[in-house]
């Protein structure tokens, strides 16, 4: 029998209830239908005196979900997408994105189309697109505290009524950086339009193999944003004696101390997404973000 996931948001009525009708719709089918909270991959803000998630990123994959799994059926907003990506993409099982949220960037369907979607999933008339994402690694010494997958971005910033930061950042085999900045945001390509995005990153399509550094409200014009290779693995020290809050896709995160580093690298298992039709990124940003609309207002001639 043929074996499903189905992800849900079990904090948002309308997403419960549209997971009832997949799970019989499917289960009719012949499928064997394995529901898993969201919430399992919303890591959340680690207590300061504690170590965790000491076992890696793996540790948020659901009871029952493997890469023998054909697809997993999410229903949420962004923020149950980037959680479902931390709960599938160690396994490598491909996510079906229905929006119950509210912008739905991530998303690839609406509930408006439920019926067409889940025709077009049974007659098997889909593609797969990857997604690159982040392994965000706090060390202490040769001591792994803290670690998590990020399919948007990882910033490290100050916190609320402190001082002004200072950051090492060395990439690869490059020389270290020094930055002076309220923090810094180490982004995916999916990520550029998001936090980055807001803090003057650009946007970078997502078949582009980078990364991303953007500085925070920076101390100096000559602190912008650089896109480099992701072959090319992230080590940012802080350089300052409080500590620092790190969040990760805005659902993770802990604190970071002087004598730790956060080590970011490419994680080897991308974030699968089930395409229903050609994802033109350029009119997704035009329809979700209101990029290169034309102006409707032009001057009159005299």
């Amino acid at each position: 029998m043929p074996r499903v996931g189905l992800i849900v948001n079990d904090g948002k009525e309308l997403a419960v209830e549209t997971a009832i009708t997949i799970q019989q719709r499917l289960e009719a089918e012949g499928y064997e239908v394995i529901r898993a909270n969201s919430s399992g991959g919303m890591v959340g803000f680690a207590n300061p005196d504690q170590h965790m998630r000491i076992l890696g990123y793996n540790a948020c994959v659901p009871e029952g979900f493997d890469s023998s799994m054909l697809f997993a059926i999410v229903l949420g907003g962004d923020g149950t997408v980037l959680s479902a990506a931390r709960q599938t993409a160690p396994v490598q099982v491909p996510i079906l994105t229905i929006n119950t949220g509210h912008l739905g960037f991530l998303t690839e369907a609406y509930l408006v189309d439920l019926d067409r979607t889940l025709k077009q999933v049974l007659l098997k008339q889909w593609e797969i697109e990857e997604r690159s994402s982040l392994v965000v690694s706090v060390m202490r010494g040769e001591q792994r505290r803290w670690e998590a997958l990020c399919l948007n971005e990882m910033a490290l910033h100050r916190e609320p009524l402190t001082s002004m930061c200072h950051f090492e950042v060395s990439i690869g085999r490059h020389a270290p950086v020094d930055i002076s900045a309220d923090g810094v945001i180490l982004s995916t390509p999916t990520g550029s339009t998001a936090y980055s995005l807001s803090a003057g990153g650009p946007v970078i399509t997502p078949d582009c193999p980078v990364m991303q550094l953007t500085p925070i409200a920076p101390h100096s014009l000559a602190s912008r944003a650089l896109v480099f290779s992701d072959q090319e693995p992230v080590t940012v020290f802080p350089a300052t004696p409080e500590r620092l809050m790190m969040v990760v896709d805005g659902s993770a995160g802990c604190y970071v101390w002087p004598e730790d580093r956060v080590l970011i690298r490419r994680s080897d298992t991308p974030v699968r997404f089930v395409r229903l039709s050609d994802n033109e990124f350029f009119q997704v940003l035009r329809n979700k973000l209101g990029w290169g609309l034309p102006h409707v207002a032009k001057p009159g001639k005299s």
